[in-house]
């Protein structure tokens, strides 16, 4: 099992990794998401061994990885720009870091065979690297990474250079590919489709600090802090104020009043106290000012909704229909209303948090 321990880390004089915990247990893929300039690859080179941290530790199965070097820690790394050797075909790119690892023909053989035939390559190990697609070179170079057994995979942005198309196709076959070895992983990214499709956890790591930590359906339905709302796109987050804090909880809201979720515990502090909802045990007080998130979907349009305004823009999607209002608020409905229309809409408790 990986495990980072209090790692900082700075760059030009400012802090980039400031106290970054985390572990990786067997056989588990981890996403680490967060913004371009975040630390992400940063950390990734750390665990690697190809920088070294100011101060904390990585640890394998608890022992210190500081003094072992980057080649016999028997970590995968696989990049965006897949680093394959050109003037080499499929099968001898594969077999690279075998032959570095001194193993016998015959074995380097037959884990190049598999390695080739997990990312489904099996008839490509004559080919040369230029008469490949960008897809299939990244899977030639996870095929490499996977061939030797490492203890870790590392995956830093390997879909960043691809079209649209052929990373959505690649996203689930690298899944398939991650559970079929086994092999714990950790995958680096900005983009959150890839997170949410890849991850057993996702990671979020902001201003240096892994600031939300779970599984996907989780990250994204409590973030919890405003910026992880804004980040993840998570919904609507608007200003409010807490008006009741006895059941149903009642929040204030420039675009209208809403009631927070059921599964809400009080905490008996004093009377005029209320728990919020996605942060169970933090009180807040009448009439205290928060930030409420209120989700796009699961929104029905009906006479009686807790939410109205003008359609500005209607906009199709795959799963709906993406309805702007003039207040500023968008959400995803079945069904198309007319721009200029004056809607009524009924936001579900369920769909209604609060932010830290």
């Amino acid at each position: 099992m990986l495990e980072l321990v209090d790692i900082h880390k700075g760059y030009e004089g400012k802090p980039l990794l400031n106290g970054v915990s985390a572990r990786v247990a067997a056989g588990e893929t981890v996403c680490l998401l967060g913004p371009s300039g975040s630390g992400k690859s940063t950390l990734l080179r750390i665990i690697a061994g190809l920088e070294t941290p100011e101060q904390g530790r990585v640890c394998w199965d608890g022992v210190d990885l500081a003094p072992i070097p980057v080649h016999r820690r028997s970590f995968g790394l696989v990049f965006q720009d897949y680093a394959l050797f050109p003037h080499m075909d499929v099968a001898r790119n594969v077999a690279f870091g075998l032959k570095m690892q001194k193993l016998a023909g015959a074995e380097i053989d037959l884990r190049v065979a598999d390695a080739l035939a997990m990312v489904n390559l099996s008839d490509f190990g004559s080919r040369r690297i230029t008469d490949l697609s960008g897809g299939e070179q990244q899977r030639v170079a996870l095929a490499r990474a996977l061939a030797p057994h490492p203890r870790l995979l590392m995956l830093d942005e390997p879909l960043g250079a691809l079209d649209r198309n052929l990373r959505a196709q690649l996203m689930s076959e690298l899944r398939r590919i991650l559970h079929a070895s086994g092999v714990p992983a950790i995958y680096v990214t900005h983009d959150q489709e890839e997170a949410f499709t890849l991850a057993d956890r996702v990671l979020l790591l902001h201003d240096g600090k892994i600031v939300l930590s779970g599984k996907p359906e989780r990250v994204w339905s409590d973030p919890g802090s405003v910026w992880a709302a804004q980040f993840l796109d998570a919904g609507n987050v608007v200003e409010g104020t807490i008006i009741s804090i006895k059941p149903p909880y009642r929040v204030e809201t420039p675009v209208g009043i809403f009631e927070l979720g059921r599964d809400v515990v009080p905490v008996p502090v004093r009377d005029e106290v209320v728990p919020s909802p996605g942060k169970v045990g933090q009180a807040h007080s009448k009439g205290e000012k928060v930030n409420v998130l209120i989700s796009r979907r699961g929104v029905l349009q009906g006479a009686q909704g807790n939410v109205s305004g003008v359609v500005v823009d209607v906009i199709f999607r795959q799963d709906g229909f993406k309805v702007t209002l003039a207040n500023g608020l968008d959400f995803y409905l079945p069904d198309a209303p007319k721009v200029g229309e004056k809607i009524n809409l009924i936001i579900p408790q369920a769909a209604i948090k609060c932010l830290s």
